[in-house]
Order: C-alpha cells, then structure tokens, then sequence
C-alpha cells in the first residue's frame, strides 16, 4: 500500500462517533483515546450509506467537524516547515496552518469512502507518571498484505491530548511534507508556499 493510501487510512481512525459515543473522561490516557475512538469508529464508517456510496462532502464534513479536536494543527504546521517556520511572521503562520489544515482535511476525507475491512491491532502501550509526550503504537491488517505499522504521537495540552504527528510504516506524515514545503520557500519565500497552499486548497475545493 502506498503512502498516500496509508495515510488516507490512518486519518480515518481519529474520527470520534457521533450519536451513542461513548463519553471520556477528560483525564484519559492517549492509548485510551486511540483505541475508544478507534473502535467505536470503525462500526459507524461501515454503517454510513452516504460514505460508502463516495459522497465526498459528507466525509469532509464529517472530518471537518469531529476529527479537527483530536490534532494540534499549529505544531504539525510548525514542524513540516521546520526552521523555515520561525522565519514568517505571526499572520503568516496562522495562514500556514489553516491553509495546512484544509489541505488535511480535504485530502484524507477520501479515507472514509475506501476504508474498509482492516483491521487494527494495539501494541502494548508504556506511559511513565508525569509524561506529557508520548507514542501510541497500532498495528493494521489488511487481507493479501503485511502488517503495517501505525504510530500516533500526542502531546498533552491544556485541552487534552492532541496528534502532532502519525508514522505510517516509518515514515513521518509531517517529515513527508517538510521537502515538498522547503522546495516552495526556496522557490518564493512563506508567500510562495501560501499561495501555492491556497491554489492547491482552491483547486480541490472546485472538484468537490
């Protein structure tokens, strides 16, 4: 399975249910929130006729309104710039991680018209008292491939626990755009990569 087709999976298994979910307590571990979330997911993306048919608006709703609590967008931004990032301004780096933001959202929401049969597996999870960043290690199955593993890391804020980054097999979902990013500071500065966002975001806005 390519990358992209991995993290289209991945993103899937943040979103939080809607009706009939299972409350959490606002103190529950990452591991918890990964696996409750996880599990009560899956049933509901099977369920849903309008996803399944490939209604494309109603997995970017869907996404847009119950996954967006669960990642912290600032710092995913932050560290797919790199140390491009401390060079743009306040505005600029709000702009850069709402415009990173739509293009997440608008990109991964495809996950949940393929998501389909896999299954998740959680590895054995280790926290020490205190700790505030962490890794939650997952595992998915598919029929006819490997194991793929699947690695969350959070941080715990003020609100909770958020994903900053995912690994899918390895390889980092903010390092795999930190190259294609530098390569449009390097072409036109932070206003270069913030059009390039806009017209990307604009573009895929038209096709849904």
């Amino acid at each position: 399975m390519k990358l992209l087709s991995l993290l289209l999976t991945m993103f899937s298994l943040l979103l939080p249910v809607t009706a009939g979910a299972q409350v959490l307590a606002p103190d529950s571990g990452p591991d918890v929130l990964v696996k409750s979330v996880t599990n009560e997911v899956l049933d509901i993306v099977r369920k849903d006729k309008d996803i399944q048919s490939g209604n494309h608006q109603r997995a970017i709703d869907l996404v847009e309104t119950k996954v967006l609590p669960h990642f912290d967008f600032t710092r995913m931004t932050q560290l797919s710039l790199g140390r491009d990032w401390r060079t743009a301004t306040p505005a600029q780096q709000k702009i850069l991680a709402d415009e990173f933001r739509t293009l997440l959202v608008r990109t991964y929401s495809s996950a949940l018209n393929e998501y389909k049969s896999q299954v998740i597996e959680f590895k054995p999870f280790k926290m020490k008292p205190g700790d505030t960043d962490v890794k939650v290690r997952t595992q998915i199955s598919q029929s006819g491939g490997r194991p793929i593993p699947l690695d969350y890391y959070l941080e715990k804020l003020p609100q909770g626990w958020k994903v900053y980054d995912i690994e899918v097999d390895g390889i980092s979902l903010v390092i795999n755009y930190r190259e294609s990013f530098a390569a449009e500071v390097r072409k036109g500065g932070i206003e270069g990569l913030i059009k390039s966002l806009q017209a990307k975001n604009r573009s895929d806005a038209a096709k849904t």
